[in-house]
């Protein structure tokens, strides 16, 4: 499969990327050297191999046992914080 220019622009323009016309023709050699590389991954053979659903899977991690801190002692939790104000942690406001 061989990505051209004009699919680049459809692609940027669907994705609402700004793309500078001197950037279409590098981007296209890209995508296609992405695509050449994903046409590698064809010519594996993983007859019989199993899919993974997580790279950890059969292993138990270890846990540790659920005890009691000293969670409840404002200076100690607020000692490391930034900024703080009446036993709180202060931070920036993100809703408008």
């Amino acid at each position: 499969m061989s990505i051209d220019e004009k699919t680049v622009r459809k692609v940027a323009k669907l994705a609402r990327l700004a793309l500078p016309e001197e950037r279409v023709a590098p981007m296209a050699k890209e995508l296609n050297g992405i695509m050449a590389w994903i046409e590698q991954l064809n010519e594996v053979d993983v007859e019989g191999v199993e899919p993974m659903t997580s790279a950890v899977e059969g292993l138990s991690l270890p846990m540790r046992d659920d005890v009691v801190t000293a969670g409840d002692d404002p200076g100690k939790v607020l000692k490391n914080a930034p900024k703080s104000e009446d036993g709180f942690f202060v931070v920036p406001k993100v809703v408008e």
